[in-house]
């Protein structure tokens, strides 16, 4: 499978968790190839927000609502449950701080979705025990010191964080490097070892906005106060 199949599978898997004509927020939609694809096939409201100022240029050429802009830093420009779902695609791995995004996700919309690649596949785990360098796969495609992957986790590690940060996982699909599919389920460790790639739908516990002095928007959760 070559790397823009893998996109597309990755993409329509997304679509299938989305209910028609929701609301959508595509962070780091790139040239907006996922939103064109919800737009026409389930007549969703997209936005898009986009670090490139070429990709972006290029997604607002091409007739769609994409803005330039930085998903650690102009996130607090959404006002609360603006959206019905949000999106990070192949994306949280690069952020510095991938759970107060995530955090950030869920203030934004009802629901987020997230994918990743699997730092916990075999092959990975493989390379690593054999040649004793960074690993590179289809994935996880760069070189150690060109890369714009900052955090390297898994499966494991992403469910570990939602449920210390009270974020509620709604479904998740594994992926193994030929497109197979598996649902990730509780307890179950055979995705973390076997799958590449997952997506997550999540949710949050306890969502409550609040109004502070400054003009932030905030909200509250059991264990942390986002800005």
């Amino acid at each position: 499978m070559n790397k823009m199949q893998s996109i597309r599978k990755d993409w329509n898997l997304i679509e299938s968790l989305i209910s028609r004509s929701a609301k959508v927020l595509d962070i780091g939609c790139g040239e907006g190839g996922l939103i064109k694809q919800l737009e026409e096939n389930i007549q969703a409201n997209t936005r898009g927000i986009e670090l490139s100022p070429d990709l972006a240029r290029k997604a607002i050429a091409d007739g769609l609502s994409v803005v330039q802009g930085n998903a650690e830093k102009d996130l607090d420009q959404y006002s609360n449950q603006s959206f019905d779902y949000v999106i990070l695609s192949q994306t949280l791995q690069a952020m510095v701080k991938p759970r107060d995004v995530l955090l950030e996700l869920l203030r934004i919309g009802g629901k987020a979705i997230v994918s990743f690649p699997n730092f916990g596949h075999w092959k990975i785990r493989l390379q690593l025990l054999l040649t004793g360098k960074t690993p590179i796969t289809e994935g996880l495609p760069y070189v150690w010191y060109e890369t714009p992957n900052i955090h390297f986790f898994t499966i494991k590690d992403f469910q570990d964080l939602c449920k210390q940060s009270n974020i509620i996982i709604e479904k998740g699909i594994a992926l193994t490097s030929k497109g197979r599919q598996f649902e990730i389920s509780p307890g179950i460790s055979g995705a973390n070892l076997f799958t590449s790639e997952a997506i997550f739908l999540l949710s949050y516990q306890n969502f409550a906005p609040i109004k502070l002095q400054s003009k932030q928007k905030t909200f509250v959760s059991n264990s942390a106060l986002v800005n």
